[in-house]
């Protein structure tokens, strides 16, 4: 029987370290079914799902262990069995404003508020090549609960736009 893992990852980037994670999986017969990886600030940052037979699950661990080291960290957790009930409406979403601290806290707030669940959020800073500061950008994948449509969440966010002078481009 497979069951479904986590992994996670953060630690100094260097060349190989994807390499090194799956042929560990591999030898555990670990079925690299899904992730999320990047460079952040030199760092190396990743999240796996993998698929393996139960029995290989202790010695998968004991494998990871032997690869971390005081700067680079591996985390595994059994994946969530629980079925969520499918989202009634998934809504992409786009937005930039002038880069200052507290966007994100301000954004997430008024989505809980909904409780509207951020299935991705992405986001950087750039410089504003016309304005000459700096704009924060970013990403949200959100999956919106029954009863809130994409217009409320829109509404939502327009009523901070004016205050944060936030875009919002809106996408199914």
């Amino acid at each position: 029987m497979n069951k479904s893992f986590i992994i996670t990852i953060l630690g100094p980037d260097q060349p190989g370290l994807v390499k090194s994670l799956s042929e560990t999986l591999n030898k555990f017969q670990g079925n690299w079914t899904e992730s999320r990886m990047t460079h952040l600030a030199g760092k190396f940052a990743g999240i796996v799902r993998v698929s393996l037979p139960v029995e290989q699950f202790e010695k998968l661990s004991l494998a990871l262990n032997e690869i971390q080291t005081d700067t680079f960290r591996i985390l595994i957790e059994e994946a969530s069995s629980i079925n969520k009930d499918e989202p009634e409406h998934i809504l992409s979403l786009e937005l930039m404003a002038q880069d200052r601290p507290g966007i994100i806290q301000d954004i997430t707030h008024q989505l809980a508020k909904l409780n509207v669940n951020i299935e991705e959020l992405e986001s950087n800073v750039k410089e504003a090549s016309m304005s000459g500061g700096t704009l924060f950008c970013a990403q949200l994948k959100l999956s919106l609960p029954s009863g809130i449509k994409a217009e409320v969440v829109q509404d939502t966010l327009e009523e901070m736009s004016d205050q944060f002078m936030v875009d919002i481009n809106f996408s199914d």
